[in-house]
This record gives structure tokens, sequence and C-alpha cells, in this order.
């Protein structure tokens, strides 16, 4: 499929434009490899040495480990006019020769020779994100682009590096995809119901379309 041109990891910082007056959003490439493993305690990522500070809405199950294309920066650049290095956006996991923002929810891939990751939840975008771009009606512009990346739970655990293939396992059959569910929850919510076709949808993300379709919660 494609290969891992950077692994990132940020590093906690305070900022103005979070609740919880700190962020992990500044992410870096490292040269080592980096262990991956399933969410432990509140706070830590499944990228090890990534901070996450407010875990109220980052990190978790769902959100472990986050990947964007460097196809898709690069076309950013092109927009915004300024450079875009890999790991500006938060991800984890800067790729090329992939359609990320394309995942299928519930696509599994795996990462290197042991890695597996399944595609579990899209990025929203938060004013966190807009303070650190400190781009003019950023959200709205990012929404509008729906080029999210996509968010991973991780199935098999070990490590990654700059540099690993990333190659294709399984892909479900129902079409819904990343950048799908970032515009049904962003306006277009004639896309709602097929969210509920994604059994793979983080629990948030699945029940926020519940909701909005006036569907009971489920417990």
């Amino acid at each position: 499929m494609g290969t891992v041109e950077s692994v990132n990891i940020g590093s906690s910082r305070v900022t103005a434009h979070s609740g919880a007056g700190r962020t992990g959003i500044d992410k870096r490439p490292v040269s080592h490899p980096v262990a991956v493993s399933a969410p432990g305690p509140q706070g830590v990522s499944g990228m090890a040495g990534d901070s996450i500070c407010d875990a109220r809405f980052h990190g978790g199950d769902h959100q472990a480990v986050y990947a964007y294309a460097r196809e898709e920066l690069d076309l950013w650049e092109q927009e915004l006019g300024r450079e875009l290095p890999a790991g500006v956006f938060g991800e984890n996991l800067t790729t090329r020769g992939l359609d990320v923002s394309g995942t299928v929810i519930g696509e599994r891939w795996r990462v290197g020779d042991v890695v597996v990751l399944e595609a579990s939840a899209t990025r929203i975008p938060c004013r966190t994100f807009a303070g650190w771009l400190g781009q003019e009606s950023w959200i709205k512009r990012f929404s509008r682009r729906a080029l999210p990346g996509v968010y991973f739970r991780v199935v098999v655990p070990g490590h990654v590096a700059a540099g690993d293939p990333v190659t294709l396992l399984s892909r479900p059959d129902h079409g819904v995809t990343s950048a799908m569910v970032l515009r049904a929850l962003t306006g277009e919510s004639e896309l709602l119901p097929r969210l509920l076709e994604a059994d793979a949808l983080s629990p948030s993300q699945s029940e926020s379309a519940r909701k909005r379709l006036g569907l009971p919660v489920r417990v």
C-alpha cells in the first residue's frame, strides 16, 4: 500500500486554546522505533512517549494513533502558502502512498512486520488545532475540505519506525470513510444514517450520529 514517512511524538506545552491549558499537538519526527500499545492509564496514548494533555477529547482506545498523508499536507501547503512539516497536524504517523482520509472505518493496516491498526474515528477539528495553526476560520476550512486523516485503535501492539511498509489486511464493504464521517458530523446530515453501518466507528462518534438522527443512545 504505502509507507510510514515519519513517526511523530509530541511533548506537553502550554496553550491558551485548550481547557486543559496544555497540549501535545506539537509533534516532531523521531529517528528511533516507537512502541505502540493498547492505551493504558488515562492520559497515555498508544504511542510511547507521546503526550495526551486533555484525555476528555484525545487518546483512548479509539484514538490511540492518528495518521495523516504527506500528500494531503502537500495540498494544504499549496493552499495555505506555508511549509507544513511532518507532525504539524498532530499526527503520529505521516504516510506516503496512502489515501488516508479515504480509509474505511474498520479497515485494518499492518505497519511494519507486527503492528496491526484498525481505523476507528475521524478527526473533528477543535479550537486547539485552530489556535496551533493560527489560520483564519480553520475549523470551518478543515471541515469543508474533508481531508481529516484517520484515527486508529491498536489491535496488535509492537514497534513502528520511519520507512515501515503499510499493508492493507482487510476492508469492510460498507464504504464509510473517515472523510465521510467528518462530513456527516459537520453539516451533511443526509450522510448520518450511513455512519450506523460502520460497526467499528468509535462509540462517541457513533452516538453523536444516533443523537442527531433522534435515535435512542445505546447503553
